[in-house]
């Protein structure tokens, strides 16, 4: 049998000291200062991109609104119309807080005149692809009692095309103003 082993000498704690002294570089306290005021952008809505946009979103509404309050659910080709409507509606309010915000400032990293030019783009292509079948599948057969709703909602869908067709364009002049560059 071995002898037990003594336990290790525990050694006195030092005092410590009361003083905590703590540093911030430049970078946070820039980030800081910046992150803690939202800037916002009055300007925008005057813009004609701007105007587009808050018509695309007035007018997007009432596309889906007018579909929901019948019984669309009844025929696919209505239910692909809510989905572009309902999902264009909500990317374009995002995307309305974010140049009302300037947030697309304090993101230099994202490439937004490239994201607004493809947002725009497809909102155009499914925007009109959605107006299309709406307008096909209005007819006085279906339910009568949504004859008025689905043709209106027809017409502003071709409207709100129309608007996402303008803001395309001003997107690809300003995309390509940036790659010339």
């Amino acid at each position: 049998m071995e002898p037990p082993v003594p336990p290790p000498q525990e050694q006195p704690p030092r005092p410590r000291s009361h003083t905590v002294t703590t540093t911030s570089s430049s970078f946070t306290a820039n980030l800081s200062a910046s992150s803690s005021t939202l800037a916002y952008d009055r300007e925008f809505l005057r813009t004609l991109p701007g105007l587009l946009m808050v018509t695309e979103i007035v007018l997007g509404l009432l596309v889906w609104t007018l579909i929901a309050g019948t019984e669309y659910f009844l025929y696919p080709a209505f239910g692909w119309v809510m989905f572009v409507a309902v999902f264009y509606w909500v990317l374009t309010v995002f995307f309305l807080i974010i140049y009302m915000t300037m947030t697309y400032t304090r993101i230099p990293q994202v490439p937004w005149t490239t994201v607004g030019l493809c947002f725009n783009g497809s909102a155009f292509l499914l925007y009109l692809i959605a107006a299309i079948v709406d307008a096909s599948s209005v007819t006085k057969e279906l339910d009568s009692h949504n004859y008025n709703s689905w043709a209106a909602s027809s017409f502003f869908a071709f409207v709100v095309t129309s608007c996402y067709a303008g803001n395309t364009y001003f997107s690809f002049i300003s995309w390509q103003s940036r790659t010339l560059q």
